[in-house]
């Protein structure tokens, strides 16, 4: 009995410590880039959920899930850090949210409708379109100015259905399509940190509804959010998220991008074989 205990604690320690590490990856680029580090732990979550032996049924779910909520507390202290620097285009946030909303409740919908192979198939293709985006570094040329309000809240229904989908906290296409709409690089990045919080919570509060009774979900689970990681995560990446906002006001992350974008290629590629 001993040494089971022994071997059950070093398992569960190996666990942790790997989600401390990546709650500090996804803080420094949920800081960096706005993407809400989503596109990072999703894909971990899944392999990690698989070496434990969880449902194949459930855990990419329930990585979507995690990941979600986890963005909650990444997006808290990258707005803070963005918002001393005082970009965040704030008006933009509140018309975009009013979408979100919605979009985020229709996306976990959607999600949940979805096979679990089949969903890692479509977040695989996901991460290698980002993954290409990044790699070329493909932005949008500032051809049109910022949409009205009803324009916003359109925008923001759709990033927030797409995210809740993929686990991310939107940042790869909105800021995308804020630069699109002549919004500067550092307020685009900075506002879409904002929009994570909203896509976050709506989300992940859909993914614990819907999956609250699941008879296949591991224990520790609140619905589709595995709390075990979710502690991990939320432990590092709120301390390493402003950390992330201070280089993006410093320094030029494009060799960061593409390492970046092979690992994410190589993610999406895996997903699909």
């Amino acid at each position: 009995m001993p040494l089971l205990f022994r071997g059950w604690l070093g398992e569960t320690l190996v666990e942790f410590v790997l989600y401390l590490l990546l709650g500090a990856c996804a803080g420094v680029l949920a800081g960096l880039f706005g993407v809400g580090g989503g596109m990072i732990i999703v894909p971990v979550l899944v392999f990690s959920f698989t070496l434990q032996g969880f449902d194949p049924q459930v855990l990419t779910h329930l990585a979507v899930g995690t990941s979600l909520a986890s963005i909650i507390f990444t997006s808290v202290n990258a707005v803070r850090e963005h918002q001393r620097k005082g970009a965040v285009r704030w008006p933009i946030f509140a018309w975009m949210t009013l979408g979100i909303l919605v979009g985020a409740g229709v996306g976990a919908i959607t999600a949940e409708a979805i096979s679990g192979p089949n969903l890692q198939k479509i977040i695989g293709v996901f991460a290698m379109v980002v993954a290409v985006q990044l790699a070329l570094d493909f932005k949008p040329k500032a051809s049109r100015t910022v949409p009205g309000k009803a324009g916003l809240t359109v925008a923001g229904t759709v990033i927030g259905w797409a995210s809740a989908i993929f686990g991310i906290g939107g940042g790869s296409l909105t800021v995308p399509f804020l630069t699109w709409r002549s919004v500067p690089m550092q307020q685009a990045v900075a506002t879409s940190s904002a929009c994570g919080l909203p896509i976050a919570l709506a989300s992940a509060t859909s993914f614990m509804i819907l999956g609250w009774h699941d008879p296949l979900l591991p224990p520790h689970s609140l619905g589709f959010v595995y709390l075990p990681a979710l502690l991990g995560i939320a432990l590092t990446s709120m301390v390493f998220a402003r950390f992330g906002a201070r280089l993006a006001h410093r320094l030029s992350p494009r060799l960061l991008k593409r390492l970046f974008a092979a690992l994410l290629f190589c993610v999406g590629l895996s997903f699909l074989l």
